[in-house]
């Protein structure tokens, strides 16, 4: 009980959500590490997947490469990436967007490649062009399967951008490691609550956008043929 009474009161201070140190400005860090992250992820992964599903030679190799990412703990790829680049902004960044593209990439891969060939033979036949097949055929059917790589390596990104603070900079993770050094449990709590607060939230906005978007193609707002 002491401890649940020490994380509420740590809640209900102002000195914890205000100033430079503060929960939103935290949050901002973290959102914004987040943002850039999978923003540039999503650039290099998406039409690497496209096109590796396009043209199969050497995907797997190129996968499998990419794949290595997820065989190396966060912080090894943190300090790998300090040691090469020097403590700056960007060596987080990097680290998180090679965490993260892994699976954007295979899903959009194999989201692509999975589309019935028969399918886009009759696209083809019926006159549309290759970007109208990919636009309004092969994007509508594969786009859960790339939308939910989307999303795992989002609530993936909040979850180890805390690993910003073991490299001395901001965002959420300070709470847990300024609170680790100072044996501050509440402190702790707190920051590992809005971490996965944070994480469920977006969980929660991509399943409605995901479940909105694949709505409005079923329903033919998002009409696949030909204009």
């Amino acid at each position: 009980m002491d401890m649940i009474s020490g994380v509420y009161l740590w809640f209900l201070s102002p000195e914890h959500w205000l100033g430079e140190d503060g929960l939103l400005s935290r949050m901002g860090e973290h959102i914004y590490y987040v943002s850039l992250s999978i923003t540039m992820a999503c650039a290099i992964a998406l039409p690497l997947g496209v096109l590796m599903a396009n043209y199969r030679k050497g995907a797997q190799w190129v996968m499998a490469l990419f794949n290595l990412g997820r065989a190396l703990p966060s912080l090894g790829i943190v300090i790998l990436a300090i040691m090469v680049i020097g403590y700056e902004t960007g060596t987080v960044i990097i680290a998180l967007v090679v965490m993260s593209i892994p699976p954007i990439l295979t899903n959009t891969y194999v989201g692509i490649a999975q589309v019935d060939a028969s399918l886009k033979s009759s696209a083809k036949s019926i006159g549309m062009r290759r970007w109208q097949t990919f636009t309004q055929l092969e994007l509508p059917l594969a786009f859960p399967l790339i939308f939910s790589g989307i999303r795992s390596a989002l609530v993936q990104l909040i979850a180890t951008a805390t690993i910003a603070a073991y490299a001395g900079f901001g965002g959420l993770g300070r709470f847990l490691i300024d609170g680790l050094g100072r044996n501050d449990t509440p402190q702790i709590i707190g920051g590992a609550l809005v971490v996965s607060a944070l994480a469920i939230a977006s969980e929660a906005a991509c399943s409605t956008i995901e479940k909105w978007m694949t709505q409005k193609w079923r329903t033919g707002a998002i009409e696949p043929g030909v204009n």
